[in-house]
C-alpha cells in the first residue's frame, strides 16, 4: 500500500529536537514527509536538519515569494494527507482551538482538509491549566487526534504530564491506523465508578476498576479511532492517544457525554454509574451514631437511554454486569433502553467481572449473538471493537 503524504509542523519547544528522529521514522515507514516550521521552532533546530532529512525544503513562512503564486500555505494544505504538528506547544494549542492564523502553521491547520493530529508538548503545569485542557477538549470537538502528552522527567526538571509521544509510538499510532477497522471513527467511551456524596467523608460507589473501559480506549486508538474517555475515579494510568475528561459523579459524567454524543460515530457505555444519590449531601460529617438513619435517594439520570434517544444518534453500545439470568436481564435492557448492541458479563464468580484483569462477554444485538470467551481484557477490547465496527458497518448498509 503506497503511504500517505505527510506534512510535519514543528512548533517552538525543547522537544522539537524528537521532531528530526520523528522525519527519520516517518521516512523509514514509508511516507513522503514535507516540513514547515515556526519561526521559535528554528531557534531549536535548523531548517537545514530538516532539509537534508526529506530532500524537500522547509518552509517557514506564511507568504513565500518563491512560490508561484505566493500561497505556499494553500499549496502546501492540498499536498498534505495527513497534517502532523508535533511537538505541538500550549500556545499554538491556543491558537489553533480560537482558529487564530497569523503564521504558516495555524494558516495551515484552517486551510487543511485533512486528518489533523497533534503531540502536545508542554511544562505539566502547563497542560494541567485548565485552559488549556479546555483548549485541547475544543480541538476534539473539531476531530483533531490528541497523541499524548506523556508523563516524565521535563527539561525544566520537573517531572509529571506534559512530555512529548516519543517518536516510535507516534510512528506506530499512525501506521496502525492506516486501513484499520475504525479508521476514520469517532469514539466516546465512559469507564469507571462514580462516586455520590454523602457527606465530605462518605459517598455511594461500586467495585468497577475501570480497567475494561480504559483497554476499549486503548484497543479504539490501535484501530484507527479518535477517542474520547470519559472517566470516574480510578487507579489507572492516562492513556497515549486518548482525550481523557475526568468525572466523579454521575451528574458530572452526564454532563460529559449526554450534551457531546451526537457528534460522535460511536457510545460505549463501559462505566458502572450510579443508580441513585443522596436526595442532599450534608455539608457536616455526620457522626457514627446519626448514620443509622435512612439517607432519602434520588434517581439519577440515565446517560446510555438520554444517549440512545438523540435525533443523530452514534451507534449506541452498553454493558451489563450481572449474577445470574445474564442473557434475560441483558436483553431487557438493550430493547428498553433502545440499544444497539449489548456486552454481558458475569460479577460475583470466580473470574473475570470487577476490578479483573480477564474478563469473558455475551455481545448480544437484535437478531443475534456472540460469546467472547475468558481473556485478558486487551485482547478482549480488540475482539469487541472489530465486531462493534462489523456491526456498525451491517446497519448503515441495510
Amino acid at each position: 500500500m503506497q503511504k500517505k503524504n505527510i506534512l510535519l509542523a514543528v512548533s517552538g519547544g525543547i522537544a522539537a529536537y524528537k521532531a528530526a528522529e520523528l522525519t527519520r521514522l516517518l521516512k523509514k515507514q514509508g511516507y513522503a514527509v514535507r516540513v514547515v516550521m515556526t519561526e521559535s521552532a528554528t531557534r531549536f533546530v535548523t531548517p537545514l536538519t530538516f532539509q537534508a532529512l526529506t530532500g524537500h525544503p522547509v518552509h517557514h513562512q506564511l507568504l513565500d515569494v518563491d512560490e508561484e503564486n505566493a500561497m505556499g500555505h494553500i499549496n502546501l494544505a492540498r499536498w498534505a494527507e495527513h497534517l502532523l504538528i508535533a511537538p505541538a506547544t500550549a500556545n499554538i494549542i491556543a491558537k489553533m482551538s480560537h482558529g487564530l492564523a497569523d503564521d504558516l502553521l495555524t494558516t495551515l491547520y484552517l486551510a487543511a482538509e485533512c486528518p489533523v493530529s497533534i503531540a502536545p508538548a508542554m511544562n505539566q503545569a502547563m497542560w494541567g491549566k485548565s485552559v488549556t485542557q479546555q483548549n485541547i477538549r475544543s480541538l476534539m470537538e473539531c476531530g483533531v487526534q490528541i497523541l499524548g502528552p506523556e508523563a516524565g522527567d521535563q527539561a525544566c526538571g520537573e517531572s509529571g504530564m506534559g512530555r512529548m509521544l516519543e517518536p516510535e509510538k507516534i510512528c506506530n499510532i499512525l501506521s496502525s491506523s492506516e486501513n484499520a477497522a475504525l479508521k476514520g471513527k469517532r469514539i466516546l467511551i465512559s469507564a469507571g465508578p462514580t462516586r455520590e456524596a454523602i457527606d465530605p467523608v462518605r459517598f455511594i460507589s461500586n467495585r468497577s476498576s475501570g480497567k475494561m473501559g480504559y483497554a476499549l480506549a486503548e484497543a479504539a486508538v490501535k484501530l484507527g479511532a479518535t477517542v474520547t474517555l470519559v472517566s470516574g475515579p480510578v487507579n489507572l494510568m492516562p492513556l497515549t492517544g486518548v482525550g481523557l475528561v475526568n468525572v466523579e459523579s454521575a451528574e458530572q459524567m452526564y454532563n460529559a457525554i449526554a450534551p457531546n454524543a451526537h457528534e460522535y460515530d460511536i457510545y460505549i457505555g463501559a462505566a458502572a454509574v450510579a443508580d441513585y444519590r443522596p436526595a442532599e449531601v450534608v455539608q457536616q460529617k455526620i457522626k457514627k451514631q446519626l448514620m443509622q438513619s435512612n439517607i432519602p435517594l434520588t434517581q439519577n439520570k440515565d446517560i446510555i437511554a438520554a444517549v440512545a434517544e438523540l435525533p443523530n444518534r452514534p451507534f449506541v453500545v452498553g454493558f451489563a454486569a450481572e449474577t445470574d439470568d445474564l442473557e434475560q436481564y441483558a436483553r431487557h435492557k438493550m430493547r428498553n433502553k433502545k440499544l444497539d448492541m449489548i456486552a454481558a458479563n458475569w460479577v460475583g464468580r470466580e473470574q473475570g467481572g470487577f476490578d479483573s484483569d480477564v474478563n469473558a462477554l455475551k455481545v448480544f444485538w437484535q437478531g443475534g449473538d456472540e460469546t467472547l470467551a475468558m481473556m485478558d481484557k486487551p485482547l478482549l477490547a480488540e475482539r469487541l471493537l472489530e465486531l462493534i465496527a462489523k456491526r456498525m458497518h451491517e446497519k448503515n448498509t441495510a
